[in-house]
């Protein structure tokens, strides 16, 4: 088991890494504090996880909320439904909150541990890799609006976080490759063992190769460990981390998050924000052709392969939640580095859209 900290002034805490740790019953009773657990889980993981994981939690009256899967799900009517069970159960603040499953769990239930009583206890059991190498880490809760993804929300920070690899295992092909979507992000975002990673092991990480993948996580885990501990609240750095997600995000709300799992924009959305660093002459063309290549070969999708109107879509892009002002605010990628850039040139970005609808 690998263990990494996040070190935050007033909520730091631990991230584990490791296969098993769903077995591990002195680590996951460790955090659940009060008499009371709610797992909240999706129709799809909690028949392979549930009972693994309460086989576990001795001691604790374990309850539970069971939401259908999918990010259309991660809704109002989801928070409520977690909401009103919290409440008519008698739960209170020092009980526990545990979310086992993907993203969308992750951070709907972490709205809602946020949400309840001003904040209960709340520990994350992520079991997508999306989850595990991004969303369950930081400390970001939401849900999604019609007009916007993830503009309710929160910032909340778990008291810990458990990744038992071997829930991946299980994981749908689709859902696999959506997880590496977000670990490419963290290659351009500096992190050259990922990257290095990436380039000679493509044949193991697509058969989903225990130790390469316990590598890929923890490298992940550590870059956004290190930028989150500098800027929790995402007021400045924080936000490279949101590398092609202005255009992703925009894309599933165009789709009514249907159409693409969340890596599977990503993956789009990242290739768009280095054209556009590219029309800016901030990298060759040869950056671009090297992760089009790779995202083909993590079968990720490079193009757009739905009808989208390209002023809807820029429309979209003005309800980010990163936007400070009336300007595009983007992840650009440059030989130094990643950069925040305002942009105002929407026939630029228009011109964007445009080559990545196939």
């Amino acid at each position: 088991m690998r263990q990494l900290s996040l070190p935050l002034k007033d909520s730091p805490y631990t991230i584990y890494i490791g296969s098993s740790l769903l077995a591990e019953q002195v680590l996951l009773t460790s955090y659940c504090e009060g008499e009371k657990v709610l797992i909240v889980s999706n129709d799809i993981v909690a028949p392979l996880y549930y009972d693994k994981l309460v086989s576990s939690l001795t001691n604790k009256k374990i309850h539970s909320v069971i939401i259908k899967d999918g990010e259309v799900n991660k809704s109002r009517t989801s928070f409520f439904q977690i909401i009103d069970y919290l409440v008519e159960n008698n739960f209170r603040r020092n009980d526990t909150l545990i979310a086992l499953g993907g993203g969308v769990i992750g951070d709907l239930s972490g709205f809602a541990a946020a949400s309840y009583q001003r904040g209960m206890n709340f520990l994350q059991v992520p079991t997508s890799l999306l989850a595990q190498v991004d969303s369950s880490v930081g400390g970001k809760t939401a849900i999604n609006h019609v007009m916007g993804k993830n503009l309710i929300g929160a910032f909340y920070q778990p008291v810990a976080v458990i990744i038992d690899t071997n829930s991946l295992e299980t994981l749908p092909d689709r859902e696999y490759f959506s997880g590496l979507g977000e670990i490419v992000k963290y290659a351009l975002l500096g992190e050259n063992k990922i990257h290095e990673l990436l380039s000679n092991n493509i044949q193991k990480i697509l058969d989903r190769d225990e130790a390469i993948l316990q590598q890929l996580i923890y490298l992940s885990c550590q870059k956004k460990a290190s930028i989150v501990a500098k800027d929790e609240k995402e007021k400045g750095e924080r936000a490279l981390l949101n590398l092609g997600h202005t255009f992703a995000h925009a894309l599933e709300t165009l789709t009514r998050y249907r159409h693409y799992l969340h890596g599977e924009a990503v993956s789009v959305g990242i290739l768009m924000a280095l054209s556009l660093s590219y029309r800016k002459h901030l990298i060759d063309q040869q950056v671009i052709d090297d992760y089009t290549r790779l995202f083909e070969q993590l079968n990720l999708p490079t193009k757009i392969d739905v009808k989208v109107d390209i002023e809807e879509f820029l429309l979209a892009m003005t309800k980010d939640k990163k936007n400070q002002s009336d300007s595009y605010r983007v992840i650009l990628v440059s030989q130094q580095g990643c950069i925040i850039q305002e942009e105002t040139d929407k026939a630029l970005l228009a011109s964007v859209i445009k080559e990545y609808i196939s």
